[in-house]
């Protein structure tokens, strides 16, 4: 059987889409579409035959872009489309490939799905994507945990974070605790990522910590390092823009534990089993994108009853107060950051 998964949106979901592609593998080759942003994180993946390229955007926009791209499916020979993200765009280059697919029922492009698969909410979204390759008739379905995403940084990936961290005098065995204060929407970037790496150094003063993240976050790397400076701590690591996204799970990989918004490194950090401390504003886990690595915690004002306000979050509050990030307190989030810390030495 030859498969094809079409995977065009975020980088998360181009992760949690790893372990539908490592069941399609079982039963023979898998092709899978993906974004430019997106593909590079594939690489090295033993269950991916092949990456096809859709710039959706640039390249191949427009409707000649979109017939050269369904000629590439193609000649794949795949037999099945899973429509792991749901556009009509997407539905219509299975289409035009001639490859029939199955997708969500409530996906814009349905109407061209050769087979529908109920979306469930109330799934992480990993468990979601599983059954879009499940008999209609399936009882049983993995837990979350049994789903946990995967990736493989190469040889190259490893060289450059050894090289950053020989230049940041890190030796072999020194301790690191990765922070990822960016996030594309606003309101999902807690503010007291500075108040934590203040708070921290002075409970773990051997351990230093690691920035991670894309060069636009730099400077909240910036007032991290400051922060860490004024109490005299070990100076952060800025990682910054520095790694690939493969270079970046190589680094989690050796690190003790990562605080995270709900963005790509959370993702990065379930698929190299990295214990998470996840923190939740506009958005909340029971929308499907929690962690999952083996240890995590997720800590966020539950209370709130404005919570989650979208999808996605935004640029700025709804209602001008953004308590869902500004009151989780930095002492909590380093009490969970120390404990996870501590159990992993």
């Amino acid at each position: 059987m030859v498969s094809a998964v079409l995977q065009t949106s975020f980088l998360g979901d181009m992760i949690l889409t790893t372990p539908l592609i490592e069941r399609l593998a079982r039963e023979g080759e898998v092709h899978v579409v993906a974004t430019p942003a997106n593909a590079a994180v594939l690489a090295h993946h033993p269950a991916v035959a092949s990456v096809i390229v859709y710039d959706k955007r640039q390249a191949d926009a427009g409707f000649t872009g979109l017939r050269r791209v369904a000629a590439r499916l193609r000649d794949t020979r795949a037999t099945t489309a899973y429509m792991a993200q749901g556009s009509w765009r997407t539905a219509a280059l299975a289409r035009l490939a001639g490859v029939p697919s199955v997708g969500f029922d409530t996906s814009a492009g349905r109407w061209l799905y050769s087979r529908h698969v109920a979306y469930r909410k109330d799934w992480h979204h990993a468990q979601r994507l599983w059954a879009l390759a499940s008999a209609p008739r399936e009882a049983s379905l993995p837990a979350p945990g049994q789903l946990r995403p995967s990736l493989y940084p190469g040889a190259s990936d490893d060289a450059h974070v050894m090289a950053l961290l020989a230049a940041a005098g890190v030796g072999a065995g020194d301790p690191l605790i990765a922070l990822a204060p960016g996030s594309v929407w606003a309101t999902k970037r807690w503010p007291s990522y500075d108040a934590l790496a203040s708070a921290l150094v002075s409970q773990l003063p051997d351990v230093r910590i690691v920035v991670i993240g894309a060069a636009g976050d730099a400077p909240l790397a910036a007032a991290i390092s400051g922060a860490v400076n004024q109490r005299g701590g070990r100076a952060v690591i800025d990682a910054t823009g520095k790694l690939s996204l493969l270079g970046s799970a190589a680094l989690l990989s050796r690190c003790a534990v990562l605080a995270t918004n709900d963005s790509a490194p959370l993702h990065l950090a379930s698929a190299m089993n990295t214990p998470t401390v996840a923190l939740f504003g506009p958005t909340v886990p029971a929308m499907g994108f929690g962690p999952l690595a083996e240890r995590h915690v997720v800590l966020g004002r539950d209370a709130l009853t404005c919570r989650p306000c979208s999808a996605h979050g935004g640029e700025a509050c709804p209602l001008g107060h953004w308590k869902c990030m500004r009151d989780i307190e930095p002492s909590a989030v380093a009490a969970q950051v120390v404990r996870e810390t501590r159990a992993s030495q």
